[in-house]
């Protein structure tokens, strides 16, 4: 994000005086603009400018080579030493010499990493400071060598030994770093920034870009044409492109000290004259620019897209396959026009046409590219350059010719050679296809009636021409234009955001809306809510997981190739290439959260998570309505047709222990009953019961799930919705999980309306006694404990309180293939107590059922 140096900003804007990053960062926060953070240099304590004496090589038994050096640091050398006009201090490198002149840190100095610097005897000798590198000092990333400062634009005459070089240097200033919004593109550079803190502030701004005399265009320029045969979204790739000779310039010298600086200060690390001016020019005025070796370049330069099977090596010497939507830079070597690509157009230039040591003409390009090809690009090379932050965000499309001249001003005055002054060729190419900014018509009481705040008469006006839009009024309307660096202001409601924003947000006052009357919840809902909070309850903590998967996550589960699951709705454009696809079922993807709290320590888990699955029985055709308008109810149709079914789960993981061991008890680990407990759990919480049968699906451990469906009487057939029970060994050992872990996943849509319009009644507390019966019966060993347990309900009729399995066994005294199953019947009456003939008549109603209904035998 951009780099705020205060020092810069004061020279563009009024800063108030005493003013620290704090209090510029409160005034553009007030404006949109947040801070991100505060950056000192992380240097304290004496650094000084010192000049070096003498310097002696030496070499030590270990084979280390050290310069010992004798450095006059000004009032700061000892005058009671041996040496008093100087100080000795040994230094590892060896790129200088008596005679320069150095940053020198004292003792008691601290640099960055909270280094601190002390005199210490080393190699023979009592070294008395440091002598720095740029990377010490974090001011670039040079650690080669000592830092010469008459190599890095300092002239010889404005400095001192002894000189605080704090200040020289920059690193007594503090920087502010700001988070900007994707609609705000003009706060990428200096001009930008200090406008906003002019609009929150009142202070008097001074538009650098006013300060620049432009050369006119001529007719016999560099020659350029912009060939764009597939525009992205009907809009031409290239739409301004200045360009612009300068010669005789010493491409390679060092650029001037306070440039580098402001470089260094705003995250950028200085290289050479021709590329720090285009890079302060840029982050001066918001204009990327390339400066191309001229000698390198054949017209006509010709923007155009890719062709299929092209390459580029670029400037960070990567060879890219480049893509027929990448819009290119190209030249004309041998008269073969676009033959030879020179650049990614807003991105990234390539390496033919590097400027070099050797180079001494330069052509500067300034242009407006698309933003929406830039972004494709970068995104698409993964190439985020300081280029494309910009102009995918907007760059205004006047400032082409301004930041060109700005670049030759500057080269002129800083770039000549012993030999040589620089001079710019009068021919200036300018192709300015750019479009104008369409006005926007808005009510005059359009803000107050959005805002809800009446602003007095003119105030709107006067708020919107102070951002630099023009305001006409015709009858009830205001008629706005807005300036060339605001692409993001379309319609009215942008308008009412900047008046809005321009006012404080602040000061908007507080009005608590009043509820409108209405039926509240939907029904799914209500159902949602109360079985997350069910869940919650008993112990399990909700999750969210992404719906992203990969092919290999079904293999994991073990799911059979032939499965529905296997139907996968595949993403056009994946967050993550290695899960293009999207979940069938939400439990394919909330073992991601099992991973992620195993990989922290967290052995013992209870999770759940309600979600969407997303199912391939969607058409996935369907055109793309016009944005510009709402689109009709067939087109609506259409979109949704084309969409996956999206059916809600609810899905958990029970994994570890239930209960930790402690002193007085072992450990109590989950089961599959747990499961089944928590499946039940989400029935009762949406108002419906679930018959339990055994079940068999992948992942789930095939002895050890329960099948739960959902009967909806003889008219409706039971609809299995849920398995509920212990995952399978293998897919526990696939996935990385703790043995026997437990797991349930539910449908949640046949439930949801299931329970629609049901109608809870409450039920009368029974205050008679009750009469307890248990039986033990002697069945198959195939039939369900539940189809038993849903007989026994059916023949107690009304009396009926609770019926429950309490004990299943099998063995030699039931037979072979038999088992023995005994429940527990509690019966009540409502209004007396039951008589023994009451309870024996349910009773044998119980026995007659059960052996006529499955054949079982009372033991």
């Amino acid at each position: 994000m951009p780099f705020v140096p205060l020092q810069w900003l004061g020279e563009v804007v009024d800063v108030d005086p005493g003013s620290t990053a704090e209090d510029v960062a409160a005034a553009l926060v007030k404006v949109g603009l947040e801070e991100e953070g505060v950056h000192g240099s992380g240097v304290m304590g004496p650094l000084v400018v010192g000049r070096v004496i003498t310097a002696e090589k030496e070499t030590h038994k270990n084979g280390k080579s050290i310069l010992y050096c004798r450095v006059d640091v000004g009032e700061h050398n000892d005058p009671e030493g041996e040496f008093p006009a100087s100080r000795g201090i040994v230094c590892g490198a060896h790129n200088f010499g008596a005679g320069d002149l150095v940053a020198v840190a004292l003792p008691g100095a601290v640099l960055p990493g909270d280094f601190e610097i002390a005199a210490r005897k080393t190699y023979g000798h009592v070294s008395d400071g440091m002598i720095c590198s740029e990377r010490e000092l974090r001011i670039g990333d040079d650690h080669s060598g000592i830092m010469v400062l008459t190599r890095k634009g300092f002239e010889a005459a404005d400095l001192t030994p002894g000189q605080d070089a704090l200040p020289l240097l920059g690193l007594d200033e503090e920087t502010l770093e700001i988070t900007v919004t994707p609609d705000r593109g003009y706060c990428f550079c200096m001009r930008g920034v200090a406008r906003e803190y002019s609009h929150s502030t009142g202070n008097k701004y001074r538009d650098p870009a006013l300060a620049v005399t432009v050369a006119p265009a001529t007719k016999n320029g560099f020659p350029l044409e912009v060939d764009d045969k597939a525009p992205i979204r009907g809009r031409v790739g290239c739409d301004r492109f200045v360009a612009r000779y300068v010669r005789g310039v010493d491409a390679a010298a060092p650029s001037p000290a306070w440039m580098q600086k402001r470089l260094m200060q705003s995250g950028m690390r200085p290289i050479s004259l021709a590329v720090d001016v285009t890079n302060y020019v840029m982050l001066e005025l918001g204009q990327p620019l390339h400066a191309y070796d001229a000698a390198k370049v054949d017209g006509p330069i010709v923007v155009r897209r890719a062709a299929k099977g092209e390459k580029l090596t670029t400037l960070d010497d990567v060879e890219r396959e480049l893509h027929p939507e990448d819009l290119l830079i190209t030249d004309s070597p041998g008269g073969k026009k676009g033959s030879r690509i020179l650049a990614l157009a807003g991105v990234m230039g390539g390496a033919s046409s590097e400027v070099s040591e050797t180079t001494t003409d330069l052509l500067i390009e300034g242009a407006h590219f698309d933003p929406v090809t830039v972004a494709r690009t970068a995104r698409r090379h993964k190439l985020p350059s300081e280029s494309s932050k910009r102009f995918e965000r907007g760059v205004d499309p006047e400032m082409a010719p301004v930041a060109v001249q700005r670049v030759i001003d500057l080269l002129v005055e800083y770039g000549g050679g012993v030999d040589s002054t620089p001079t710019a060729d009068p021919e200036v190419t300018d192709l300015d296809n750019a479009a104008e900014p369409v006005a926007i018509s808005m009510p005059t009481e359009f803000p107050d009636r959005i805002v809800g705040v009446e602003y007095a008469p003119g105030e709107v006006r006067a708020t919107l021409e102070a951002i630099g839009c023009g305001v006409m009024e015709k009858g009830e309307r205001l008629v706005v234009v807005p300036p060339s660096w605001r692409p993001d202001l379309k319609a009215p409601i942008d308008l009412v955001e900047e008046v809005a924003r321009l006012h404080g947000y602040d000061e908007l006052p507080s009005v608590l809306p009043v509820a409108p009357p209405g039926r509240g919840l939907s029904h799914s809902q209500k159902v949602r809510r109360a079985v997350a909070r069910a869940l919650a309850e008993r112990g399990l903590t909700e999750v969210q997981t992404y719906p992203f998967i990969s092919a290999s996550r079904l293999d994991d589960m073990l799911v059979p190739e032939a499965d529905w699951r296997r139907s996968l709705v595949c993403l056009a454009n994946p967050l993550d290439e290695g899960k293009p696809f999207l979940r069938t079922a939400v439990l394919e993807t909330i073992f991601d959260a099992v991973a992620v709290n195993l990989s922290r320590g967290i052995p013992d888990l209870a999770i759940f998570e309600v979600g969407r699955a997303y199912l391939n029985e969607g058409t996935g055709v369907a055109q793309s309505p016009d944005v510009t308008k709402r689109p009709s109810d067939e087109e609506v149709a259409e979109l949704d047709a084309a969409l996956p079914h999206q059916p809600r789960h609810v899905v958990g993981i029970l994994a570890g222990n239930r209960q930790r061991a402690s002193w007085n008890a072992p450990a109590v680990p989950f089961d599959w009953t747990d499961a089944v407990a928590a499946a039940h759990e989400v029935a009762r919480a949406a108002g419906v019961e679930f018959d339990v049968s055994p079940g068999e699906t992948m992942p789930f451990h095939p002895g050890r799930t329960a099948r739960l469906t959902l009967n909806r009487g003889p008219e409706n057939p039971a609809q299995p919705i849920a398995f509920a029970g212990e995952l399978h060994p293998k897919v526990i050992e696939n996935l990385g999980l703790p043995p026997r872990t437990c797991a349930f996943a539910i449908h949640l849509d046949p439930i949801i309306e299931a329970s629609e319009g049901l109608v809870v009644k409450a039920v009368p507390v029974r205050t008679p006694p009750l009469a307890k019966e248990d039986f033990a019966f002697v069945v198959d060993e195939a039939l369900a404990a539940g189809d038993l347990v849903a007989t026994v309900r059916e023949a107690a009729g009304e009396l009926l309180e609770e019926a429950r399995v309490f004990d299943v066994y099998a063995g030699e005294q039931v037979g072979a293939g038999k088992k023995s199953i005994a429940l527990t019947v509690t019966l009540r009456a409502a209004d007396h107590t039951l008589t023994a003939e009451e309870i024996l008549a349910v009773r044998n109603a119980i026995i007659a059922a059960a052996e006529k209904t499955h054949g079982a035998k009372l033991r």
